[in-house]
């Protein structure tokens, strides 16, 4: 099965990164397909933490190339950066280990600038209304790209052709920073640094989608690396406290050129508890002490921001309606660690809403705001289990909270992390295996 998509089943931060970095010692491929430099994922290797916000998690195996697809917003300034710092930590990253889609759209400055100046004013002026965005223009830039007033990185390479539609777009975005009380942005510096970085990415650019057909064709293992988590999507998602793209694994696909039979199989990420950084509903949210564990503990804030991340216990009901939503064939399950030392745990298995008990997530932040969550109460543990090599070396009570799980969304568990590193991981089944 050469074709594996991963998700994230929650609202993001999952663990994804790590998961990829595992399974990416099997594949020959590791494909971005949506979003842009909002996401981060975090890597323990060798003690050392890496975070990548645009290249994917593949670029730390020498046999891996690593392929930035169509559907991801890519900002030049931010991906130059982090090829220049990966290559000073002494990895390739050459043009034949990273290939980047011509047809990727471009944040520009005016896409950061709107996106910061419309959160501002919905602070100054409608308390209650920010979305959380992260304020890297991907957002903005996804709005131009379905307006067809966006630059695919290859037009950055025609100088010409840039520089008189550039001139067009930039007279209507000051127009809109103006109105927002934001600065005005020059033609001229952005002209000159975006021709800049065209000349740079112009060897890393090509037709991904061939690339890709090329892969399948003989035989080689493709990953396919999501972002954000499924209740971020911007159909499926709690909306509109969700990311400007599609995270489900369906948009695999589209997002990079590949048809949807080619896919094998999706492995859904689970985290064993639930997080989310800034605004949206969150059922199973704890803002007392349990919650200041798992976050310091977990070590939840932001690899983007930085931000403290929300936390709270697992919600089942969320991650089977994600097994439903991409098909999810498989399960790897993350920071299993964060639990340990708790007297109990408790999982979202149903919600109430209006004196019913509903195992489902409903389509509005009405009907979300009145759900409370039905809990089912497991026994905890105290031993650390960073040292398991197989499921027969954690405490009876971490078996117990994995077969729970694993019943519970009907669908197996492939993979289980116990810790940050690599070798925290147990690897209970082959995703790439039949």
């Amino acid at each position: 099965m050469p074709v594996l998509v991963v998700v994230g089943t929650q609202w993001g931060d999952e663990g994804k990164g790590k998961i990829v970095d595992v399974l990416t010692e099997k594949a020959d491929f590791v494909v971005r397909f949506q979003g842009g430099n909002n996401a981060g994922h975090t890597l323990v290797i060798n003690q050392k933490k890496y975070i990548l916000h645009l290249i994917p998690s593949g670029i730390f195996h020498p046999h891996t190339t690593c392929v930035i697809g169509n559907g991801v917003v890519v900002d030049p300034e931010v991906l130059i950066r982090e090829i220049e710092n990966l290559k000073k930590e002494g990895l390739e990253v050459s043009a034949k280990k990273l290939r980047v889609s011509e047809r990727a759209h471009t944040i520009m400055p005016y896409h950061k600038a709107l996106d910061l100046a419309r959160e501002n004013r919905a602070s100054r002026e409608k308390k209650g209304t920010k979305i959380g965005t992260t304020g890297r223009g991907i957002g903005p830039c996804y709005e131009d790209k379905a307006g067809r007033r966006g630059f695919r990185l290859i037009d950055l390479t025609y100088p010409e052709i840039f520089k008189e539609k550039l001139k067009t777009v930039l007279e209507e975005k000051n127009m809109l920073l103006e109105y927002l009380g934001a600065e005005k942005l020059d033609f001229q510096e952005i002209y000159e640094k975006y021709v800049y970085y065209g000349n740079y990415l112009k060897p890393y650019l090509t037709d991904v989608s061939r690339i890709l057909w090329e892969a399948k064709r003989d035989g080689k293992k493709i990953l396919f690396e999501g972002a954000q988590g499924t209740f971020l999507d911007i159909d499926h998602g709690t909306y509109p406290y969700v990311t400007s793209s599609n995270t489900l694994a369906g948009n695999a696909c589209c997002g990079s050129g590949i048809g949807p039979c080619e896919i094998d199989r999706v492995l859904g990420i689970v985290k064993a508890y639930t997080t989310r950084v800034g605004e949206g509903p969150f059922p199973t949210e704890l803002k007392d002490e349990t919650g200041d564990y798992l976050r310091e503990r977990g070590g939840e804030y932001g690899s983007t921001t930085g931000r403290p991340r929300r936390c709270g216990w697992l919600d089942l009901v969320l991650v089977k309606t994600a097994v439903r939503l991409n098909g999810i064939k498989g399960i790897a399950l993350t920071k299993l660690d964060v639990l340990t030392g708790l007297d109990s745990i408790k999982v979202c298995t149903a919600y109430e809403y209006e004196g019913k008990v509903v195992d489902f997530v409903p389509s509005t932040l009405v009907e979300m705001a009145k759900l409370k969550p039905v809990y089912h109460e497991l026994p905890g543990w105290k031993k650390d289990i960073k040292d398991a090599r197989s499921l027969e070396d954690l405490p009876e009570n971490t078996k117990n909270y994995l077969k729970f799980i694993q019943d519970y969304l009907e669908v197996p568990l492939y993979l289980v992390s116990t810790g940050p590193e690599r070798e925290n991981c147990l690897y209970l089944k082959n995703p790439f295996e039949k």
